[in-house]
């Protein structure tokens, strides 16, 4: 007898726990197989922002990524593959399905020289910032208290001489 069928005692040979396990099993396959979205991780440096989504299992050419009025839309599909016979399934909890992610975008970022790569089921989107954008180092001369009076003077000199 496989304990896995259980349900509060009753076995999978009890018609009615066998009932409400393929009633369960059916729902939890049911939901599993209509909606999801990839977990995504979003961060930025100095120079670009990043986008990465785990899609494992998700055919990359497959993948529709847009971005209209500043909003990146990343959308795809990961087919349940039934290689196995649905009666040898233990448990199903992946989930399958179309999905789409959508993110709004800064008017900082260059959406026209996005770079994406996919790699060991990971989709990377990296987004350069633009030139505008980018945080900008502005050199101080330091200089000292005499040679600032001493650039001053022959300016006052020169003042004071058509006076």
């Amino acid at each position: 007898m496989n304990s896995l069928n259980r349900w509060e005692g009753r076995t999978s040979q009890d018609p009615f726990g066998r009932f409400v396990n393929e009633f369960f099993e059916r729902a939890n396959q049911e939901s599993n197989l209509t909606t999801w979205a990839p977990a995504v991780d979003i961060f930025e440096n100095e120079h670009e922002l990043v986008v990465k989504a785990d899609l494992p299992d998700v055919d990359p050419k497959a993948l529709d990524i847009r971005v209209e009025n500043n909003i990146l839309t990343i959308r795809g599909d990961r087919k349940f593959e039934k290689k196995t016979t649905e009666g040898n399934y233990l448990r199903v909890e992946r989930s399958y399905g179309s999905f789409a992610r959508s993110f709004s975008l800064a008017n900082t970022v260059n959406s026209e020289a996005i770079k994406a790569d996919y790699r060991d089921g990971v989709l990377s989107l990296t987004i350069p910032k633009r030139e505008e954008a980018k945080p900008k180092q502005i050199k101080v001369n330091v200089g000292t208290s005499a040679s600032v009076a001493t650039a001053a003077q022959p300016a006052v000199q020169a003042a004071s001489a058509k006076a």
